[in-house]
């Protein structure tokens, strides 16, 4: 029997990782408040998710935060109650750890399991299955979910038999690939000052000791003048914003935390929230009055 997966979110990484299911041979069915967003995914050969739906041996919940986690899941029409007794939530959004052990607490008094389970690798693993997944939940959890995580996954790291070590390192992650984004900005921005054409940046650091992978990625988007959101600026006032708390908690000053994450807020206020965040370095850029590609 083809087991059933439910995705709730639909967005640049939900999609994707829908896509991957169905190639896989899971039955997908999916949900997002964008209509659009759901017509792509039946148009792959998947089926709207709604309350007459069969219910699902997997949900992946792949939501913007916190908050939206809680509602989708165990909102007033939250979507946990479309999964089989002693199924398994995944819940893929960068939270705090402490939420992310909230969120496993109350699948248990559901008789669900729950899978502490960010995602990183981008849009384009997300669709080829190639996700990295920083993983933490019960042994059973794991096992229960074993077969979608091979379908959306290159790397499952296991990190903890309960919530919350996921969630940390997520947030790891984030602080270097944010401040990595930002480093990015300033340094294309530095380039441009001195008149060096940014093609030929790229081609340099590509192999010097500088190159990260965020540089790598994203300094194309500039060059391009491509700012369509694979990810946007507003994210990172979020996900910073949770490695800040987290390490205030603990009285760890992160002074580059907090200088990228006022940039990010200011780039946010300016008006360019929901530009891929490769445009902070049109918020750096601005302020010196320098030209990028694409500027008029």
């Amino acid at each position: 029997m083809t087991e059933i997966v439910h995705f709730v979110g639909l967005g640049s990484m939900g999609l994707g990782m829908a896509q991957s299911a169905l190639r896989a041979g899971f039955e997908v069915y999916g949900h997002d408040p964008d209509a659009g967003r759901r017509d792509l995914l039946v148009a792959a050969g998947a089926r709207a998710l709604n309350r007459g739906a069969p219910k699902a041996a997997v949900l992946v919940c792949v939501v913007l935060n916190a908050a939206q986690t809680r509602d989708a899941l165990f909102g007033a029409q939250g979507w946990a109650g479309g999964v089989q007794a002693g199924g398994v939530i995944l819940g893929c959004a960068t939270v705090a750890p402490e939420f992310a052990r909230e969120m496993e607490e109350e699948a248990s008094r559901r008789g669900l399991l729950y899978l502490d389970a960010p995602i990183s690798g981008g849009a384009v693993k997300a669709a080829e299955g190639r996700l990295s997944i920083m993983a933490s939940g019960r042994a059973e959890a794991f096992d229960r979910a074993d077969a979608a995580l091979a379908a959306l996954a290159e790397t499952v790291h296991r990190l903890g038999d309960c919530a919350g070590p996921g969630s940390a390192m997520k947030a790891v992650n984030q602080l270097l690939a944010g401040v990595h984004i930002a480093a990015m900005g300033e340094a294309l921005s530095l380039a441009t000052s001195q008149g060096l054409d940014l093609a030929r940046v790229l081609e340099v650091i590509k192999v010097s000791a500088g190159n990260s992978w965020m540089f790598e990625n994203r300094a194309p988007h500039v060059i391009e003048a491509d700012y369509a959101p694979r990810s946007a600026i507003d994210i990172w006032p979020k996900d910073l914003g949770i490695v800040a708390e987290m390490a205030a908690r603990v009285a760890l000053p992160l002074p580059l935390v907090a200088a990228a994450l006022a940039e990010y807020r200011a780039a946010s206020g300016a008006g360019l929230g929901r530009e891929d965040d490769a445009a902070i370095t049109k918020h750096i850029a601005a302020r010196a009055g320098l030209r990028l590609p694409g500027d008029a």
